[in-house]
């Protein structure tokens, strides 16, 4: 429908050379039905024409009044606007016959457009994930499902720091008989003895020392730290629908770095500072300003590489395979600025970012951020735990039949993703397990509510609805129903929106205001027991389409759905 109207005015606009994409960016969606359907404003058009908006709405309605497609049944000038109304009969069969579909909402099918390697997560090697940084890997998971949806060939990468001071410090306090359980605490510990003694500090570069020199002991020792948080890690992400195609180790990367440095030596930025340290300097730059002194250290005194030669040596690869999105913590903002402008020296190609705000716990002490140097963090494991034993809780008081594992993980998944990547998370257990709130419960239980519906009505016909839809006169098509078609229709636009932005928060509150108008619907228009047969069948495919559009939007997200709840 919205097609109708672009072709509409992209015929009549030819003269101003408009394209199509510019019209469909420019049309709007007024705040109130009885202006319209669609909406578009004409101050774009006025220094074009050099008129006043308001005159040109009036202009534009009166010469294509009676060349209306028979999509439209009628447009309006209100202010500088032109308000086009849809004809509600050919607008309702057109979405449900479209929503109906599976292939409904997608760009294309996955592999069929271009290869992107998305890296996220990418937790240190040193202990158990917590939640904080756990939203990077629920966005992660996220856009990875959007930009599949859409089309793409999707890899996703995790780097794994074993080569990371993280690591020898664990190192030095690491027993044979450890596992994935103690190491964070074996890392609260000697963090804690090392801030009392810094001479052990000196070991851990000792060890790094001969790592990088291969030294066979202390490789193997290495490689029995990383196995044993990674085989963790990938069981506690895995157990929460979220997995990886490629885990890429910071190790292999020791001697493209060398070459690196070769390349950085040409520009006359690198230098040695007083340390005996190779220092890139990035003065000039955007880094500047930001810090105080505007370099990027590259190597220690001992000639040793630090992590950003590295991540340089491991992005200029992954960017030779494909386009790159990673997703970091707002944290990292300066240190990825650093290195994109390394890479711009090195006339290389960089990644496109997504920063990330951090995630607070609301309890009875109020909230504070995580640290895992100081032990302080929320586990991701124990989180779940909790989030499936307070969702069993409520399933249980609500005498419902859904799933708790579903039920928690979709809750912690929903509020993480609920609120744009940038904005801060105040994690709240009551809000985040809701079934009537902006939450992921609410969504899951109104799938089941749709699911209940189709369920009953073909137990009591003992056959399924006929899959065309009975044709009905624009009338008889109230304005619930009307509702429910329209922002069903706005799905595929949604999810373009989500993927140009990189941004799952555009779902997750369609979702929401999907399932909302879905409820109002079920709440003022009875399915069952409808005035007549032929509003039972237009109902019935309606709270389908529904159930397929709100199934696949939350399947964007991560989040499972039930059939009954």
């Amino acid at each position: 429908m919205k097609e109708a109207i672009v072709n509409l005015l992209a015929k009549e606009l030819a003269k101003l050379k408009l394209d199509k994409k510019e019209i469909e960016s420019l049309i709007e969606i007024p705040p109130d039905s009885k202006l319209g359907d669609y909406a578009f404003p004409c101050f774009r058009l006025a220094g074009m024409l050099k008129k006043n908006p308001q005159e040109i709405a009036n202009d534009f309605v009166k010469s294509i009044n009676k060349k209306l497609p028979k999509e439209i049944s009628g447009i309006k000038a209100t202010g500088p606007y032109i308000n086009f109304f849809l004809d509600k009969k050919i607008f309702a069969h057109e979405i449900l016959s479209r929503a109906l579909n599976d292939e409904f909402g997608q760009a294309g099918k996955p592999g069929t457009k271009g290869k992107i390697l998305l890296e996220h997560t990418s937790v240190n090697p040193n202990a158990a994930p917590h939640v904080g940084r756990t939203r990077n890997s629920i966005i992660g998971d996220s856009i990875k499902r959007i930009l599949e949806f859409q089309g793409y060939n999707v890899e996703t990468h995790y780097y794994i720091n074993d080569v990371s001071k993280q690591v020898a410090m664990l190192a030095l306090n690491f027993r044979p008989r450890d596992n994935f359980g103690s190491l964070l605490k074996r890392y609260v510990d000697i963090s804690k003895k090392i801030e009392k003694n810094p001479r052990l500090e000196k070991k851990t570069f000792e060890l790094l020392h001969k790592f990088e020199h291969k030294d066979k002991k202390t490789l193997a020792l290495f490689k029995k730290i990383v196995d044993t948080a990674i085989k963790g890690q990938k069981e506690i992400f895995s157990s929460i629908g979220i997995n990886f195609d490629y885990f890429d180790y910071e190790s292999r990367y020791l001697e493209p770095a060398k070459q690196i440095l070769k390349e950085l030596e040409k520009t006359g930025k690198l230098f040695k500072d007083k340390e005996n340290r190779l220092v890139l300097n990035q003065s000039g730059t955007s880094v500047q300003g930001k810090m105080k002194f505007p370099y990027l250290v590259l190597t220690r005194s001992d000639g040793t590489g630090l992590y950003p030669l590295r991540d340089l040596a491991y992005t200029i690869e992954k960017c030779r395979k494909g386009k790159n999105i990673l997703v970091l913590g707002e944290d990292q903002k300066l240190y990825f600025e650093q290195l994109k402008q390394a890479l711009i020296l090195l006339k290389k190609p960089y990644p496109e970012v997504v920063h990330y705000s951090f995630v607070l716990i609301k309890d009875t002490e109020g909230t504070k951020k995580m640290s895992t140097r100081r032990g302080e963090v929320v586990l991701l494991k124990e989180f779940i735990t909790e989030a499936i034993k307070k969702a069993a809780e409520e399933v249980k008081k609500r005498k419902t039949k859904g799933d708790a594992k579903k039920v928690g993980i979709g809750a912690v998944k929903y509020s993480m993703l609920r609120n744009e990547n940038d904005k801060n998370i105040t994690f709240d257990w009551q809000q985040a397990l809701s079934f009537e709130g902006d939450s992921g419960p609410y969504l899951q239980y109104s799938y089941a509510r749709a699911s209940s519906i189709l369920k009953k009505i073909n137990k009591k016909s003992k056959s399924k609805a006929k899959s065309k839809t009975t044709k009905l006169k624009t009338n008889e098509i109230n304005e619930s129903e009307f509702k429910l078609i329209k922002i069903i229709s706005e799905f595929p636009e949604i999810v373009k929106q989500a993927e140009k932005n990189l941004s799952p928060s555009i779902i997750a509150n369609y979702s929401f205001e999907l399932a909302q108008i879905f409820n109002e619907f079920y709440h003022s228009c009875p399915v069952i027991n409808a005035d007549n047969k032929e509003q039972q069948v237009f109902r019935l495919k309606l709270v389908e389409a529904f159930r397929k559009t709100i199934k696949k939007a939350v399947y964007l997200l991560g989040i499972e759905v039930m059939e009954e709840m």
